[in-house]
């Protein structure tokens, strides 16, 4: 049974920063991967029992992710903060 939770977690954590970011800016693409990143972490703690270091970890993670890839990259669209 524990392997399974940690195979989710893992699972989690590869799409999560598969998908990060979006934005042609380096802030905008840390920004994006820092939300998506704490959301997927934080489904992967609620699975191992702490949402909360999940959240905090996905989100330096994803951020991590964002900031250093460049937009031909990764490139998921403009940031649906940027009109």
């Amino acid at each position: 049974m524990r392997s399974h939770i940690g195979f989710a977690a893992i699972a989690a954590t590869v799409a999560m920063l598969s998908l990060t970011a979006c934005g042609s800016t380096t802030e905008d693409r840390a920004l994006s991967g820092g939300a998506i990143g704490a959301g997927g972490g934080a489904l992967a703690g609620a699975v191992l029992g702490s949402p909360g270091a999940g959240a905090l970890l996905g989100g330096a993670a994803g951020a991590a992710a964002g900031g250093l890839t460049s937009q031909r990259d990764v490139d998921l669209g403009r940031p649906v903060w940027r009109p």
